[in-house]
């Protein structure tokens, strides 16, 4: 199992990276709050994988933390109906902090609007995950992780979390919020407060 990739960037767009390590160059579907937070071309990077293979075809899935591909996986595997694609795609909508939240919340309405998430698929995610998520965040298991998988939130994500909920609460809606915010934490890096956060997004 390839459970991680670093090497040179050579090149990518918000959906995939070509990465070359060791000889040869691998070609790793990405979310685009993965891709946001990518070097330039040219630079060494690391991204943490899931690997899928199907009948006809082998495909190499990555992201820039641990919890989110541990979060992708738990998506693809226990959620009915969901495949890689399509939780690629909520995860390229909503930063892993609000959407961990918002299934702990049973925001059905938030999740829906996730391209390719219709409200009974995103009552699934609800249902199949938040016991698991509620756990996590309750600190009722491991630190890192629960019993069946479901990463507990960083630090980070809590950060990020908190930045966007004060957003809403001026009145942003919950998806631009969560791009205001990703967007300040790439601008600000990874050890801004949440008060230079929400600043960096209101500015």
């Amino acid at each position: 199992m390839i459970t991680s990739v670093t090497g040179i960037l050579v090149s990518a767009t918000p959906l995939s990276a070509i990465i070359e390590a060791g000889g040869l160059g691998y070609e790793v579907h990405i979310p685009v709050t993965t891709a946001e937070r990518l070097p330039p071309p040219g630079q060494r990077v690391k991204l943490h994988t899931l690997a899928v293979y199907r009948e006809d075809s082998q495909t190499l899935y990555g992201f820039a933390t641990e919890e989110e591909r541990d979060f992708f996986r738990l998506m693809v595997e226990k959620v009915t109906g969901v495949g890689p694609k399509m939780a690629l795609s909520v995860l390229s909508k909503l930063s892993l902090a609000t959407l961990q939240g918002a299934i702990a919340a049973g925001d059905v309405g938030l999740l829906a609007k996730c391209p390719g998430i219709g409200k009974k698929t995103a009552e699934r995610l609800v249902i199949e995950l938040r016991d698991k998520l509620n756990a996590a965040l309750l600190g009722t298991v491991s630190p890192a992780k629960s019993e069946s998988g479901a990463p507990a939130p960083a630090a980070g994500e809590n950060k990020i979390r908190d930045a966007v909920l004060a957003l809403v609460a001026l009145g942003y809606k919950a998806p631009d919020a969560d791009k205001a915010v990703r967007q300040s934490l790439v601008a600000l890096g990874p050890t801004a407060t949440t008060e230079a956060l929400i600043k960096k997004a209101l500015g």
